[in-house]
């Protein structure tokens, strides 16, 4: 075994069905004071429920969160945050509702709670990201990272399979990357393949009953495992396509992770053959980047960028800015193969191995 380094991160995580109730504990264990609550519009008669929970501790609400989360909301609400004294926040809802807390943890001392509804894994990470002028930017801080995640798997029972489909594929996404990440290690190694495992199995479990308990509770305990294997390494080409394609051509995050990934994953295996081995062997499959293209398809996900509105006269920019900073990747990263691969993606191909 090589020499590694593994820093664990801070934070309290209460996973099991019901646990939404013990929300109003978590927070005197915390010793958090007032609340701010924060929620999607989708989630917000969870949030509503969560409030009569928390009684008279709530001091200011936010109900709607726009996706990407634009400056101009983080602002607001870190206003917001000072007018209203405070103390912590409490975030339910997807990444964008756990992106914006972050966002206001960054600015002030306050605690944050978060209760995740889908499944990125954001919440289990320091990396926050804010929208500015059409350009997504993401940095990493100790700060942004939730003090306390409460895990309820009741609440994501029922979801979409749309929206479903996408943000396990994000999970997934989380999980690739860290297992070839600058300052990957054996702990975070392990931690990904157990969660691209729960991440296979609850998919297959709720594309057949999207209400099925233990194939909700699987993926959210997958993502738990995604956000925390990519939390505690880094970030490679992946992310960084989505979060242009996301953050300047306005491309839901969750659809552009499913759509880019399985050609992310071919491309990248001419450079990690011993990674998509273990990809391949996790999923049951020959050929992890097809395996991936047909589990998207499988669950209802979108297989081009065409569909999700993507132009194809905008993919030369798209490639540019990927390449302008595109930070670590295991296969060097130029202008060639990137182009070459959101083309594949906007045409919804199936992915090929390209050297």
């Amino acid at each position: 075994m090589k020499p590694f380094v593994y820093e664990a991160l801070p934070g309290r995580v209460v996973f099991g069905d019901g646990s939404l109730k013990e929300v109003p504990q978590e927070l005197d264990f915390l010793e958090a004071g007032t609340v701010m609550l924060i929620s999607s519009g989708s989630s917000k008669p969870l949030a509503d429920s969560l409030a009569d929970l928390m009684g008279d501790r709530v001091v200011a609400r936010i109900d709607q969160v726009n996706p990407h989360v634009p400056i101009e909301d983080v602002e607001e609400a870190r206003r917001l945050a000072v007018d209203s004294s405070t103390e912590s926040v409490v975030t339910i809802g997807g990444g964008s509702t756990i992106g914006l807390g972050k966002n206001i943890a960054l600015e002030a001392p306050v605690k944050h709670l978060t209760v995740p509804t889908t499944y990125s894994g954001s919440e289990m990470t320091p990396i926050h990201g804010v929208t500015i002028n059409g350009f997504k930017r993401t940095g990493r801080d100790s700060r942004a990272k939730p003090h306390t995640v409460v895990y309820d798997p009741e609440l994501g029972r029922g979801l979409p399979m749309g929206v479903t489909a996408g943000s396990v594929m994000n999970a997934m996404a989380h999980c690739v990357e860290a297992l070839y990440a600058e300052g990957r290690n054996p702990v975070t190694s392990s931690m990904a393949l157990e969660g691209l495992t729960a991440l296979n199995s609850g998919l297959a479990r709720v594309v057949s009953d999207r209400f099925d308990p233990e194939g909700r509770a699987s993926l959210l305990f997958g993502a738990f495992l995604a956000g925390t294997a990519l939390g505690s390494v880094g970030m490679a080409i992946h992310h960084k396509i989505c979060h242009v394609l996301g953050g300047t051509f306005g491309l839901a995050h969750g659809d552009a992770n499913a759509v880019v990934l399985p050609h992310v994953v071919a491309a990248n295996s001419v450079a990690e053959p011993e990674v998509v081995a273990d990809i391949a062997r996790v999923l049951g499959v020959t050929d992890p980047a097809a395996g991936l293209f047909e589990l998207a398809a499988s669950a209802g996900a979108p297989s081009s960028l065409a569909q999700l509105g993507m132009k194809e006269m905008d993919l030369d920019r798209a490639a540019a800015m990927v390449i302008e900073h595109p930070g670590f990747n295991p296969r060097p990263v130029n202008g060639i193969w990137i182009r070459e691969l959101l083309e594949e993606a906007f045409e919804g191909k199936k992915p090929t191995v390209t050297a």
